[in-house]
């Protein structure tokens, strides 16, 4: 596949300090929405025990618990798959608005209620809210920020997912601590476990306060006709050399319409060859085994001596680590580029998977617990440890940016919504097919396929990925 070519529009290097400061606060403001979800994977995942106990008020099976958990991802699916329309129609800032808006009403319902299908409704909704975001948000970090800063300013929505999980976890510590148990009462007669849930609302409240002052992406603007607005944003946030200039140069990327999924098809198997890329770059970064490397991370502390607590901390400071590597990524993707980056993450995480595998072969799993020898135990831990590094300095950052920016302007918003949707779907169905695969074909070979998609990923990446650093939006075309 051809690079992308650059045009002879210099990109905003002299941003002032002001102008700097003003546009990482914008960016980070955006990817508010990433934080949402980290903090709502943590804190659900440290609820749902809670869910299927007697005194939850839910009396519901471990089944029907695992269901409305799962309500959430399918909540992301739905609202990634209509994000992009209705951001082309409403505009980026009022789609984070109304996110806001379902992410509040998910927390503070599924917190109060005791019904188990108005827990469901209401997870579902919070899940269209965070799907909204997690297309919205890289797409308008990507359309505001300027192409030597793109890469950096598009890796907050991962910064801000580990952020959001790390918070969670050091809340959840303290709810439950304070509480002396998740199910426990606490304040004003209700349980730890929903003031869990119900904490969530805060950074949705943060996301409402900060949609409303955000600026409108400058491609909606132009799409729109609003040119003068366009305008002033390019000048006084992006540090546009030349905004006259720019407005003209994203007017002719544009169609005259708002995009439709009929606009992504092309002569590849039914669609363009670079929707093709997104789409593959967006399911790659969870089959390649993200979601289950750590599937056993607890069961793996407790097998070489730590207690079921000390587990769980360890999972804290992994968390952290997580943290430092996001914040690696973000500060290379733009030195490196966005195939290098990858290129090395797949490479990396493709070994890890291999060892895990080996490790794997030699233990075998009762009850759903897997046993190793304290040996292998050891060894199982430092590989998925270090995978789970390498992914979060790689993949975890590098895909947000390389689907939010890889499409041309005419189909960004729609194709980066198609994409997302598909990361998703990839996501649930790791969660929902590995057990079965640990149960039929055993957990050596399972990690074995997942190290088969690393090597998909790798080819995908060196073979068909251009390279879009340093490369503006407008310069990106079918090739």
């Amino acid at each position: 596949m051809s690079h992308p070519t650059k045009t002879g529009i210099p990109p905003a290097k002299g941003l002032s300090n002001g102008n700097k400061i003003k546009l990482i606060i914008v960016c980070a403001a955006a990817a508010v929405g990433g934080f949402m979800f980290g903090y709502d994977t943590s804190v659900i995942n440290s609820a749902v025990k809670a869910l299927t106990s007697p005194d939850s008020g839910f009396g519901v099976t471990g089944f029907m618990s695992g269901f409305t958990v799962s309500s959430a991802l399918v909540g992301c699916a739905v609202g990634a798959w209509f994000a992009g329309k209705l951001a082309d129609r409403y505009g980026r800032t009022k789609v984070l608005i109304g996110a806001s808006i379902l992410f509040v009403a998910c927390a503070l319902v599924s917190g109060l209620t005791s019904n188990v299908w108005v827990f469901f409704i209401f997870r579902f909704l919070g899940g269209i809210g965070v799907g909204f975001t997690s297309v919205i948000g890289p797409s308008y970090i990507s359309e505001i920020a300027p192409q030597n800063l793109r890469g950096m300013l598009g890796s907050m929505q991962q910064f801000a997912i580990v952020l959001g999980q790390i918070a969670a976890l050091g809340l959840n510590d303290l709810y439950a601590m304070g509480a002396g148990g998740a199910e426990k009462t606490w304040w004003l007669g209700l349980a730890a476990w929903r003031w869990m849930l119900m904490t969530m609302a805060l950074p949705g409240i943060l996301m409402f306060v900060v949609a409303l002052m955000l600026p409108e992406s400058p491609r909606y603007l132009v799409m729109k006709g609003q040119n003068e607005k366009a305008r002033t944003i390019l000048s006084e946030i992006t540090g546009e050399p030349d905004p006259d200039d720019k407005v003209r140069e994203i007017r002719g990327t544009m169609l005259e319409r708002p995009a439709r999924l009929s606009d992504l098809r092309g002569d590849c198997f039914g669609l363009r060859k670079v929707m093709w890329v997104a789409i593959g770059v967006a399911m790659l970064q969870q089959l390649q085994g993200t979601n289950v490397i750590m599937f056993y991370d607890s069961s793996m502390w407790q097998m070489v001596g730590f207690s079921e607590q000390s587990a769980l901390h360890m999972s804290f400071i992994r968390t952290i680590f997580a943290l430092i590597a996001t914040m690696i990524g973000m500060a290379y993707i733009d030195k490196i580029g966005r195939r290098k980056l990858l290129t090395i993450g797949s490479v990396t995480m493709t070994i890890g998977l291999a060892l895990m595998a080996v490790g794997f072969f030699t233990g075998k799993v009762v009850n759903g617990e897997v046993n190793v020898t304290t040996g292998w135990a050891w060894f199982l831990l430092i590989v998925a440890n270090v995978f789970w590094f390498c992914y979060s300095a790689t993949w975890a950052p590098g895909m947000w940016v390389v689907i939010s920016e890889v499409l041309p302007n005419s189909i960004r918003a729609i194709g980066v919504s198609v994409a997302t949707f598909f990361c998703w779907i990839a996501s649930a169905a790791c969660n929902w097919v590995f057990p079965s695969m640990r149960d039929g074909i055993g957990l050596g070979w399972s990690y074995v396929i997942f190290a088969l998609f690393g090597v998909v990923g790798f080819l995908l990446v060196t073979k068909a990925l251009p390279e879009t650093s340093g490369v503006a939006l407008e310069d990106m075309s079918e090739n």
